[in-house]
């Protein structure tokens, strides 16, 4: 053998342990030293069980596809989709109504996502809840998912410029109706600047508002496992508001005597626990990513490559890139791999082998 070729083979052994040695999970000594519980195998329902929000499937969607000739795939796809879209939304409802949130003459949304109505839906329901923590302006821990109010609320403000008591003030989806992927902007949100603001006092009759963690918790109560997501508006910085949210996120949790997991697309907020709290299960959220289109550090990310910071339990991967190599690689070694989010049986059949739990919304899945 050539020196080109033994340096060319000593380069890719060089690699392939470095690759192996970036993806590693938590070991299982560390865990058994740890006491580190696995995470519960159950559904996760993706911001509650929700009759409003994110993944669902409105009737324009499948408008957009239909015409007067034979129905193409994409149409069929669509209406299979509206199909279980429309059994989720009804099952929400009825579990919001069951668990005590509004009325059934109620035409608006009973359970918006990451509303206290969605998570009681869920437990309800019998299903598991993942969630998102943001810090606001007064430092408040609060479940919200995006960093503004725009999709949610139709207000552009964002989270951390709200005091929570400007928050309990607005409601989620208002004037919508059950089903809606997203609000109406408010009166003067499109303005540049925007010309919206907090009503002086709350709306009338029902709604539901962004959540204090704190009843979160009250209201799940333990009847059912939480993967509870740390939430940063740049995962490439580490700040001090960042350590505000996790210390006070973990005091909540701390308190709380049910079942939970935590996870972060950041790789220091997963790190933290294994420096701080090495007895809690964590996991690394990600997606694949490209260094053309998404730059070099989301494409690293999307690798795993961050993995040696924190050592996760678990990998949270997007349900497209359950097949990909570092996927594969990680569960291997141990990692429970969690799909998120899925939101159809389609989806699921495609992506199930590659996963041992499901993050889902849009649709009801069968029992395991």
């Amino acid at each position: 053998m050539s020196k080109f070729l033994r340096n060319a083979a000593l380069a890719g052994v060089v690699a392939a342990g470095a690759a192996v040695w970036a993806v590693a999970p938590r070991t299982f000594n560390d865990k058994r030293r740890n006491f580190v519980p696995s995470i519960p195998d159950v559904w996760y329902a993706h911001r509650g069980l929700h009759d409003a929000g994110s993944g669902l499937v409105s009737a324009d969607d499948l408008e957009e596809y239909q015409g007067d000739g034979p129905a193409s795939a994409q149409a069929d796809a669509t209406a299979l989709s509206m199909a279980e879209s429309g059994e989720y939304v009804a099952l929400a409802r009825k579990m919001a109504l069951k668990a005590g949130y509004g009325s059934a003459d109620v035409t608006g949304p009973l359970a918006p996502e990451n509303s206290l109505a969605a998570f009681a839906a869920a437990c309800e329901a019998g299903y598991g809840i993942e969630l998102d923590l943001q810090l606001t302006l007064d430092g408040q821990v609060v479940v919200v998912h995006d960093a503004d109010l725009k999709r949610v609320a139709g207000d552009p403000r964002r989270i951390e410029d709200l005091t929570y008591d400007e928050l309990t003030r607005i409601p989620l989806f208002p004037n919508g109706r059950s089903g809606d992927l997203k609000a109406k902007p408010l009166p003067g949100a499109e303005q540049n600047p925007p010309l919206v603001v907090t009503p002086s006092r709350p709306p009338e009759g029902y709604y539901q508002h962004v959540p204090l963690f704190s009843d979160v918790l009250k209201v799940v109560a333990g009847r059912a496992p939480l993967i509870v997501e740390y939430k940063f508006s740049d995962n490439a910085a580490w700040t001090e508001r960042c350590v505000e949210l996790m210390e006070k996120g973990h005091a909540l949790l701390e308190e709380y005597s049910g079942p939970y997991v935590i996870e972060s697309f950041h790789p220091g907020a997963v790190n933290w626990y294994k420096e701080h709290h090495p007895e809690v299960c964590r996991g690394q959220l990600s997606a694949p990513a490209t260094l053309s289109g998404n730059g070099a550090a989301e494409w690293a990310a999307g690798l795993l490559a961050f993995d040696w910071l924190s050592r996760p339990d678990f990998v949270a991967y997007d349900w497209t890139g359950g097949s990909s190599p570092q996927v594969r690689l990680t569960r291997s070694m141990g990692a429970t791999a969690v799909s998120w989010t899925v939101r159809s049986s389609d989806e699921l059949a495609k992506c199930d082998q590659y996963f041992d739990r499901h993050i889902f919304e849009a649709f009801v899945p069968d029992a395991r």
